[in-house]
């Protein structure tokens, strides 16, 4: 995700306004000049105008690559985003946004503040912060790449003494309304990327905390694909773990319905197709509708293409009547990579058991000649599909990390 680019405004106590001819002839030289009204303590209405200059920067490859180089002007913006009004605390946290969704800053924004991830979480965490959201965002950009999101981790771990960061963390994005003036929805691809590292996936696996059940209604969740996405990249992450997909498949958890119900339409089924489904899946009304965001889609299935890695897990999605729902999702899917993915899946429900040895697909043994193979296959696809995929705009950058988790 990178913010709008917002109007820079007019010219304040010396600073020139973006795209003048002092900008022009020695960008550098400008955006040192910044640097004095950015300081905590300076006239609000200079303080604000300057915060415009960097936002508006912020906005173009080459802006975030002159700021990359300006480690006192980066450490004066983090000042700027954790701090209380009149600080123009929004728009530093929107440049901070812009510059953490290039993967290429990530390095010089922690050199610059290496306590970034720690400041900002307490932040984003906070039910009276009024940019709680930008906040998150910042951090759910960070998050993508390991070493920003090994800072993240460790600054869950010393958040408090008393409850984990991370409980902190799913309680804030599992709640309606723990911060009124802000939706947090950028908290789900937050806890999205933390969930591909095995600390995170045993925290939110952990039986006795309850973690993966609270989870669960928010694959419906209508208000935002962010948050609805990130939720579901972070149940596809921890179906990753094998061991634990008896106990996701199972009463205590119950998973599956979960997974399907975002993919199933309005089709009307048969009495005997219907005794098949869970109860949560029969007699749909009319006007239900599939998640609209394929990203999303996909990743359910994904998800569950998981949860069949053993013959237990298989068993258990065919006794379910996933089939059904796939097949009318396989019907309706308009997209190309979203219904290629559903075929996958509906071989392995409906194909014959693998022979003796490798029932469990996840630690099936591929031949390095036949794997070459395989993705040689999967490019040559990919190429056919790429212009149907242009066609929908760019993707966006906030999502969480597709990624497989770390093992």
């Amino acid at each position: 995700m990178r913010e709008d680019e917002g109007d820079a405004g007019g010219s304040a106590g010396g600073l020139a306004s973006v795209g003048s001819p002092m900008l022009e002839v020695c960008p550098k030289a400008e955006a040192a000049k910044l640097l004095p009204f950015l300081a905590l303590g300076v006239r609000a209405d200079l303080q604000a105008a300057a915060v415009q200059h960097v936002l508006a920067l912020t906005g173009s490859g080459p802006g975030r690559t002159l700021l990359a180089g300006q480690a006192a002007l980066l450490r004066a913006l983090v000042e700027l985003a954790v701090a209380p009004a009149p600080a123009p605390a929004r728009d530093a946290a929107r440049a901070l946004v812009n510059l953490a969704a290039d993967p290429g800053l990530h390095e010089p924004l922690l050199a610059a503040e290496p306590g970034l991830p720690a400041r900002l979480l307490g932040c984003a965490l906070d039910p009276q912060w009024p940019w709680a959201e930008e906040a998150a965002a910042v951090l759910a950009n960070l998050s993508r790449e390991p070493e920003p999101c090994a800072a993240l981790m460790a600054a869950l771990a010393a958040a408090e003494p008393g409850e984990p960061g991370l409980e902190r963390l799913v309680r804030a994005l599992c709640t309606p309304g723990y911060n009124a003036r802000a939706p947090l929805h950028y908290l789900g691809p937050m806890l999205s990327n933390l969930s591909q590292r095995p600390a995170t996936r045993a925290f939110l696996l952990d039986p006795d905390r309850c973690v993966v059940q609270r989870l669960l209604p928010l694959t419906q969740y209508p208000d935002s694909s962010v948050r609805r996405g990130g939720v579901v990249g972070t149940l596809r992450n921890c179906c990753f773990d094998h061991r634990h997909h008896e106990w996701l498949l199972g009463p205590e958890v119950d998973i599956l319905p979960f997974l399907l119900l975002p993919l199933a339409g309005p089709e009307d089924f048969s009495e005997e197709e219907l005794e098949r489904l869970p109860v949560d899946l029969q007699y749909l009304p009319q006007d239900k509708q599939r998640d609209p965001d394929a990203d999303i889609r996909k990743m359910l299935i994904e998800a569950i293409m998981l949860l069949t890695a053993t013959a237990p897990g298989r068993k258990q999605v065919r006794d379910q009547g996933a089939y059904l729902i796939l097949r009318e999702l396989h019907n309706w899917e308009p997209e190309p990579d979203v219904r290629s993915a559903c075929e996958k899946l509906i071989q392995v429900l409906i194909g014959d058991e693998p022979e003796h040895g490798m029932e469990n697909l996840l630690e099936v043994q591929v031949p390095e000649d036949i794997e070459r193979q395989l993705q040689q296959q999967d490019c040559q696809k990919q190429e056919r599909l790429e212009p149907a995929q242009r066609s929908r705009g760019p993707r966006d950058a906030n999502r969480g990390s597709r990624t497989h988790p770390k093992p």
